[in-house]
């Protein structure tokens, strides 16, 4: 337990005073450092953790949750009705796939062209956005939806021309040719994915079976979700209704990009947690400034029976109440930051005319934060016990004091 003469101890050598200029410097270096440290941490975090929620949202929005390839049969998703996959899932779709050459005029571009039914086709979750613009949500024979990004690029809009050439060819007279086929783009769509948005064309899943010479065994079955993000539960209750047959999930597909997020995540906790490290060693020196200057004060304490344990307590008392309010005040400056973080993004990017997080490079048009408790709290106790850490080193030297030569020089 603290007592009330440590309480009051510990308050008085927190006091400024005029002769402890430089002591004061270093302790508010120490606290500013301390606050920093831990709202960077803070602002870090937030950002990519809801630069990763927004990802899987998107990621999700526009992949299939689960897809399901068969390697010797055809899917047939109408005997499927009645099984238990109708519990977990809230659409089953079929779908083919394949790679082709995108050209307009002079302009030429590798795309993958993903086919779908007619009656399937609006039942995708980025059909049914608000940022789908087209004559209606169907896919007919010979019409495409593509991508926003893909439409600025090769200069195309709704009801223009485009000749696709597919990765199979045709049998002539001259040898095997590409086949090529136009079709008209009858709706544009935008996933927030650059990536996705300047890659990818719908089309007719029939339309596409036959230009590319795919068969009905090459299709895959499409199962979207319920709860997408309890995904390996669901996955392995998928494999036992399809047990010879390839499943991947969301999360499958896109492992690396996560495992990467992860990686930076933790290294950038690392580097930044040095921050409050160094800051925190400040407290070092100026609680063993405060030792030497409070030499005499230690030695009257001592001299009227004030123990060792006392000593310490008061002086790593002195190191905690730097190191918490520190903390404290970093946690306000770095929730605040965070959730005003997309205000303050466009306020530097008008200001300075630069562009922060690009949206072609990190696949988002706004910067996204996430405030995590559990981060904040971690966060917190880290910067806490460094404090708590650094503080013993004074605080035992402190109490080693001789009072006896500390009073016969002072």
């Amino acid at each position: 337990m603290i007592s009330t003469l440590e309480k009051e101890i510990t308050l008085r050598f927190l006091k400024a005073r005029k002769k402890d200029g430089f002591l004061n410097v270093i302790s508010i270096f120490s606290f500013i450092g301390i606050s920093l440290g831990v709202a960077v941490l803070i602002i870090v975090m937030s950002v990519m953790n809801g630069f990763r929620t927004e990802l899987i949202n998107k990621i999700v929005g526009f992949n299939a949750h689960v897809t399901v390839k068969s390697y010797d049969k055809i899917l047939d998703y109408n005997n499927l009705k009645n099984n238990t996959l109708d519990l977990i899932s809230d659409n089953l779709i079929l779908s083919n796939s394949s790679e082709a050459i995108i050209i307009r005029e002079q302009n030429s571009k590798g795309v993958q062209l993903r086919g779908y039914l007619k009656e399937d086709f609006s039942k995708l979750e980025l059909i049914n956005n608000e940022n789908f613009v087209g004559k209606n949500r169907d896919i007919e024979k010979n019409s495409i939806s593509i991508g926003k990004e893909l439409s600025f690029n090769l200069d195309l809009d709704i009801g223009d021309n485009i000749t696709i050439m597919s990765s199979s060819g045709v049998e002539t007279i001259i040898g095997n040719l590409p086949k090529q086929k136009t079709f008209i783009v009858t709706s544009i769509f935008e996933s927030g994915l650059a990536d996705f948005d300047n890659n990818i064309i719908f089309l007719n899943l029939n339309t596409l079976e036959e230009f590319s010479n795919l068969s009905e065994k090459n299709r895959n079955l499409e199962i979207y979700l319920k709860n997408p993000k309890n995904i390996e539960k669901q996955k392995g209750i998928i494999q036992k209704v399809f047990p010879n047959d390839l499943i991947y999930t969301w999360a499958d597909m896109n492992k690396s990009l996560f495992s990467a997020l992860k990686v930076e995540r933790n290294v950038m906790f690392i580097i930044l947690s040095l921050i409050i490290i160094v800051a925190a060693f400040n407290i070092i020196s100026g609680l063993t400034i405060l030792v030497k200057n409070k030499t005499k004060e230690i030695a009257i304490l001592k001299s009227i029976g004030v123990l060792n344990n006392s000593i310490i307590k008061i002086f790593f008392l002195v190191g905690i109440v730097i190191g918490s309010t520190a903390t404290f005040f970093g946690i306000l400056l770095g929730v605040a930051f965070s959730y005003y973080v997309e205000n303050i993004r466009e306020f530097i990017s008008s200001t300075f005319n630069v562009t922060l997080f690009p949206e072609e490079i990190y696949f988002l048009s706004s910067m996204p934060s996430e405030i995590n408790i559990g981060s904040i709290f971690l966060i917190s106790i880290c910067s806490i016990l460094i404090t708590i850490l650094v503080s013993i080193f004074p605080a035992m030297k402190a109490a080693k004091l001789d009072p006896i030569k500390s009073l016969k020089y002072e």
